[in-house]
């Protein structure tokens, strides 16, 4: 069950501009990715469940978070259907993200009431997901649609909450090109988790480039 209400939630991704991305299947790992994210300031944490036995992993990820890592906003990506979303909201999520707009996940997550996030690709399709309830829509892929996407949605729906996901990186330009565009936050995975300190399990780099990436967004946001 959802520790964190949807409004609190969505404040949280608009209060910190950032949410990280990452899967691994061990779970100790796991563990130090959330824990260097938490200590780099980052609150919320999207597990993106595209391996086997990823529920697994993310149920006792919760558990961890829930009892060392006060006030750390636990949600899941990747998630197609709703019976997966059921599944991971049993398991703790507070917060469901999608990479394509699908009602049957809206009708779940809105009974739960449970902040969820559909990856939309157009006016059309974030109009339709607002109209079902969404506070807050992924555009995906980001770096096929950019911020100018962003700018000329936000034209005719200034009232849209965007957060672009793939094609962000934490470097100054290209976060500013977001957020002078508009967006509410950004997702960022690889860019920031990256391989190397995956395979070095370097918390300490992860924690300060999370660290900068908030304190450039920070920045931006004033």
């Amino acid at each position: 069950m959802a520790q964190f209400s949807r409004y609190e939630v969505a404040q949280a991704m608009k209060e910190t501009g950032m949410i990280p991305l990452f899967f691994h299947n061990d779970l100790e790992l796991s563990k130090g990715i959330l824990k260097a994210c938490y200590d780099g300031g980052a609150r919320l944490m999207e597990f993106t469940a595209r391996g086997d036995f990823a529920h697994e992993v993310f149920g006792e990820l919760t558990k961890y978070a829930i009892k060392e890592l006060p006030g750390m906003i636990m949600g899941v990506g990747s998630v197609t259907d709703a019976a997966a979303a059921s599944l991971y909201m049993a398991l703790g999520a507070n917060f469901i993200v999608t990479p394509v707009l699908r009602e049957d996940i809206a009708l779940v997550c809105n009974r739960r009431k449970v902040l969820w996030s559909p990856g939309c690709g157009s006016l059309t399709e974030i109009a339709r997901a607002e109209e079902l309830g969404c506070e807050i829509v992924k555009l995906f892929p980001g770096d096929l649609y950019g911020p100018k996407f962003v700018k000329g949605i936000k034209g005719p729906q200034p009232w849209t909450s965007i957060m672009p996901t793939g094609g962000v990186s934490p470097t100054e330009e290209n976060l500013k090109g977001w957020f002078d565009a508009g967006v509410t936050c950004v997702g960022m995975g690889s860019q920031l988790i990256s391989k190397d300190i995956i395979t070095n399990e370097d918390y300490k780099k992860l924690e300060q480039d999370v660290k900068n990436a908030l304190d450039i967004i920070k920045s931006l946001k004033k």
